[in-house]
Order: C-alpha cells, then sequence, then structure tokens
C-alpha cells in the first residue's frame, strides 16, 4: 500500500480489469462457453485440418518420386565421365603397343619419351609410369619414379586377368611401391604363342578427382568401392581408401539405381549406385534424405504455418463470439439478480426506517422528560445560592444535559437514515474536522498504541460540504481501520488536490486488509467481513452520504498489507 494518492487516482479513474475481463464465475456458464467453443471450432477447423492432411500427403509423394532424379543424373554423369577417363587411357595403351615394335619398347629412353608425350596431352595423361612386361611376369624395361626394372608380376592378380582378357583394369591397390594406385594393362600376341604387356599405372588420387560432382552439398558423399565393398577412393563417411564400407554391395545393374535404405547410424539415406563399364569400381553416391526432401520441409512448414495462422484466426473468432455470447447470458442473469437483490435491499431498508423511527421516537419522549426536570433542577439551583455543594450539582446537571444533547443527536442520525433529511452547507477545513472526528477515537488511540499520520500539503483549500454528514463518513472509515489494525499499528491520512475543483483524503492503514474477492460487495448493505461482529450497514451508509455529497468513494486492499480508503470531495457542492 506504498502507491501515492495520484496513483489510486489514476487507477480509479477507469473502470477495474474485472469489470470488463469477459468473466464467467458459475460452473454453468463454463460448461455452456466450453460446449459452444467446442461445437464451432469442430464444425470450422475439421474441412480445414483435413485439406490441409490430403495437400500434405499428395505434395510429399510427388517430391519423392521426384527427388531421385538430379541425384540419379549426378550419378550417371560422373559414371561416364569416369567410364570416358579409363577408356582413353586403355585406348591410348593399345595404340602404343601396336603402334611400337616390341624392340622400341624396350627401349628405356624411348619408353621414357612415349611416357612424356602421353601425359603432355590434356586428354590422356595422368600416367605415374610405364613398362614392359614379358609373359614370364618379368618388367624387362620401366620408366617412372620407383625402382621396379626386373620385378616379377607373376604371381599379381592383375597379370592373370590381362592374360586371359587382353585388356584389364584392376583394383586399387599397394603393391611393390606400398602406394595406393590402379594398373591398366594390355597384351600383344607375339609368335608362337609368346606375348607381352605394356602396364601402366595411375595414382589413387587422380582416380579420386575424377568422381568429384558439381552440384553436391557439403553433407553429400560420393566414393568408389570394389565387388567386396573395399573403398578405391576417400569417403567422408567411411573414411580413407582400402577401407571395407559398412554397406552391402548392390546388384550389377546396367544403369543407375536409386534407393533409400538406413545407414550404421539408423539415418535414412538416399543411395544412387552404378557399376563404371570394363572396371571392377561402383560408383556409390549417398545423400541424406533430409536434406533431399529440404523443399518438401519448406512446403510443409509453409502449409502448417497457413494452417496455424487460420486456425489461430478462426479459433480467436469463435472465442470472442462464444465470449460476447456466454457473457450476455451472464449479464442479463446479473441484471436480473441485482434487480432482484436491490427490491430484496429496498423492503430491508424499508423495514429499518420504520424501526428506526419507531425507536427514535421512544426515545425522543424520555429524553424530553429528562431534558426538562434536569432544566428545572438547574433553575432551582441557580435561585437559591444557600444549597450545599451547590457547584458540583450544577456541573452533574450540565453533563446530564450534555448527554441528553448527544441522545438527540444520535436520533436525529438515526432518522437521518430512516428518512430524507436536508444537507447543511458548511465551509468545512477538512484537517480540522478529521481532528475533531479523531477525538472521539483518542483514547482507543492512545490504550492500543496506535500511531495516526497526517499529511497536508500547502495550500490545501476548504470545502463547502456538510459538516455532520461527513463526520458520520469518516468516522465509519477509521472504526473500520481501528478494527483492522493490530495494537501498535499505524494508520496514514493523506490529503491532495488532483483538480482544482476536487480534494481527495487517502486513509491508509496496515491492518490484515481484505480479500480481492470481497472488493467488488464491500459498499453492498448487509454484507460484512467481520464474522457476526457487524451489520454490514456502515460502508453502505457511508458510500451513500459520500455519493449524496457529489463526491466518489474508492477502497484497494491487499491482503497481509492494508487497505487504503480514498474519499473525493468537490470544493464546491453542486446544486
Amino acid at each position: 500500500m506504498k502507491d501515492s494518492i495520484h496513483d489510486l487516482l489514476d487507477r480509479v479513474s477507469e473502470p477495474a480489469d474485472d469489470a470488463v475481463r469477459p468473466h464467467l464465475s458459475g460452473p454453468g456458464y463454463q460448461r455452456l462457453r466450453r460446449s459452444v467453443v467446442l461445437a464451432t471450432a469442430v464444425v470450422a477447423l475439421a474441412p480445414l485440418l483435413i485439406m490441409t492432411g490430403v495437400n500434405l500427403y499428395q505434395y510429399r509423394k510427388a517430391m519423392r518420386n521426384e527427388m531421385a532424379q538430379p541425384v540419379s543424373r549426378l550419378t550417371l554423369n560422373t559414371k561416364r565421365s569416369l567410364e570416358f577417363f579409363l577408356e582413353e587411357r586403355r585406348s591410348a595403351l593399345a595404340f602404343i603397343i601396336e603402334d611400337r615394335s616390341y624392340e622400341a619398347l624396350c627401349d628405356r629412353d624411348e619408353l621414357t619419351r612415349i611416357m612424356t608425350n602421353m601425359n603432355r596431352s590434356q586428354s590422356v595423361g595422368a600416367f605415374v609410369d610405364l613398362g614392359l612386361i614379358n609373359s614370364d611376369g618379368d618388367q624387362l624395361c620401366y620408366t617412372g619414379p620407383f625402382q621396379l626394372e626386373g620385378r616379377n608380376y607373376a604371381d599379381q592378380d592383375w597379370f592373370y586377368e590381362v592374360q586371359r582378357r587382353g585388356t584389364f583394369t584392376s583394383d586399387v591397390f599397394l603393391g611393390f611401391r606400398n602406394l595406393p594406385h590402379l594398373v591398366i594393362a594390355t597384351k600383344h600376341e607375339k609368335e608362337y604363342g609368346d606375348f607381352y604387356i605394356l602396364r601402366a599405372t595411375i595414382s589413387a588420387q587422380m582416380l579420386s578427382e575424377q568422381i568429384r560432382t558439381a552440384g553436391m552439398l557439403p553433407t553429400d558423399d560420393v566414393f568408389l568401392i570394389n565387388h567386396e565393398g573395399i573403398l578405391q577412393s576417400p569417403s567422408r563417411r567411411y573414411g580413407d581408401i582400402l577401407t571395407p564400407i559398412p554397406l552391402p554391395v548392390p546388384h550389377y545393374s546396367p544403369g543407375v539405381e536409386v534407393f533409400e535404405m538406413d545407414d550404421e547410424g539408423g539415418e535414412e539415406v538416399l543411395v544412387a549406385a552404378a557399376f563404371i563399364e570394363s572396371s571392377p569400381y561402383l560408383l556409390m553416391y549417398l545423400k541424406n534424405s533430409r536434406e533431399a526432401m529440404a523443399h518438401w520441409s519448406t512446403l510443409r512448414n509453409e502449409l502448417l504455418g497457413f494452417l496455424a495462422v487460420s486456425a489461430a484466426l478462426i479459433l480467436g473468432v469463435i472465442l470472442w463470439v462464444s465470449n460476447q455470447f456466454v457473457n450476455n447470458m451472464r449479464e442479463a442473469s446479473r441484471r436480473r439478480a441485482a434487480l432482484l437483490h436491490q427490491v430484496e435491499y429496498s423492503n430491508k431498508l424499508a423495514s429499518i426506517g420504520r424501526l428506526a423511527a419507531g425507536v427514535a421516537h421512544e426515545i425522543n419522549n424520555p429524553l424530553a422528560i429528562i431534558n426538562e426536570k434536569a432544566g428545572l433542577l438547574k433553575d432551582l439551583l441557580t435561585l437559591d445560592e444557600t444549597i450545599p455543594n451547590r457547584e458540583k450539582l450544577l456541573g452533574l446537571i450540565d453533563s446530564a444535559l450534555g448527554s441528553v444533547k448527544r441522545c438527540r443527536a444520535i436520533t436525529h442520525r438515526l432518522l437521518g437514515f430512516a428518512k430524507h433529511m436536508d444537507l447543511q452547507s458548511d465551509t468545512i477545513d477538512l484537517p480540522s474536522l478529521l481532528e475533531e472526528v479523531l477525538g472521539f477515537l483518542g483514547k482507543e488511540a492512545e490504550y492500543r498504541d496506535l500511531h495516526i499520520n497526517v499529511e497536508v500539503p500547502d495550500e490545501l483549500p476548504t470545502i463547502e460540504s456538510d459538516r455532520g454528514q461527513l463526520q458520520q463518513v469518516f468516522l465509519n472509515i477509521f472504526n473500520n481501520a481501528f478494527a483492522a489494525v493490530e495494537d501498535g499499528g499505524v494508520i496514514d491520512i493523506a490529503f491532495a488536490v488532483p483538480e482544482s475543483e476536487l480534494v481527495t483524503v487517502a486513509i491508509t492503514d496496515n491492518g490484515m486488509g481484505i480479500p480481492e474477492q470481497h472488493l467488488e460487495r464491500i459498499f453492498e448493505p448487509f454484507f460484512s467481513t467481520k464474522e457476526g461482529a457487524g451489520t454490514g450497514l456502515g460502508l453502505s451508509i457511508t458510500y451513500g452520504i459520500v455519493k449524496k455529497l457529489g463526491g466518489e468513494i474508492h477502497v484497494e486492499s491487499v491482503v497481509g498489507e492494508g487497505t487504503r480508503f480514498l474519499v473525493i470531495l468537490p470544493v464546491k457542492r453542486k446544486g
């Protein structure tokens, strides 16, 4: 309860949130609201959901059928490029072995010149070395960077295959040089069934460079394997050359075969496989299926986004319309209950008014007799100065007459509640008025050690209002504040002038506070939070007096922190 009076005025100048927020307090209204929202949402959203689901299924099916085309095309282009690369080198060797005599090929200088000329050619090139091997497997002549002249290759697999086929391209292997390479060899038949072989080697790196595919993504993987599943080129997924891969080797197919499978990590990949003709190589292209369906993900997100936005708009309209419908029903029921309550309240007030008038009348008669008799005694004492203890008796008689006057004031106010009484117009200094009211409660405040702080601004104007009515207003508020605070509590009184025509009085205590659910009913007749200790009329009468004086009264409270009453009064009373 530390806000300033101006902050409180800002809040009370606008309707409270609870007054304007759609709010259903009864279980019946909540069930009705849920039923209306659910039924309308099902009817409105069901067709939208069905159409979105059908579109998603159809688009996904079409894109899955089409996503294999670019992968297949890239694999086929790479397959043809690699086949052309190998075929060019086989043709070059076949031409040389047919064009040169055995004696020319046995000349090391001639063999060196031949390899140099081939490597200068942009269409051939890439040979690491060149050698002539006889039918016993001995390398008779060699040109290249390694000391391989005189080596015997009779026990090599490629030597057996070239004898059988005439031309052979080998797997990538290490051989005598202990470096990954492949062999392309061509056999030439001599007379009497003898033969010799012209053998050339190509580095595995050169072979790997031939399968670099344009259009690959960084996560794509393309590599060569042999028929045993051994890598013939490096793989991003499975490692370096001559490493076995954990995937099954596809069956032979003359074209490009595209299929989906799960890799060793359980991830779904799109695989394109193509056998390289006249070689032991199998080209494999692996693409992450999620990336291959990237366009599908974008389309799906757009469709789902459209569905979400549409559903949100539809639900928003449904909720708004349902709230309006149910709130209108609730408001109609509330007005009916308020009307019935007002009728009941009017009946109660009429009964209390009649009772108050009767009680006041019955009390006023004995009071008049007491007043007359006490006046007579005073007159007698005044005439006879010889009576003992005369001054003391006169003081007692004056006290009795003062009590009678006070009782008359009380019955006068009781009649004011029972029937309409004309308002008086006095010039009132509010701080002085509140000081008078607090005088009635001074003994209680002193006994309970209550601290009352008063803050009066400079140039606080006087107001025109009814002094007696305002005394009753502030007395009721102070009585509530005293009842709310514990012994040693604090009550702050602050005056302010928010506008030239208004004066405000804020009375704040640090008592127990009022629960939020009771704040809306605090000014209702017969409503009390004192659990049997109050009639529930004090604040209701206070509210009516303030309204009759042309002012306003507001309350705010926090349980455990305290309560603040704000009384706003006009400087000049209208009417």
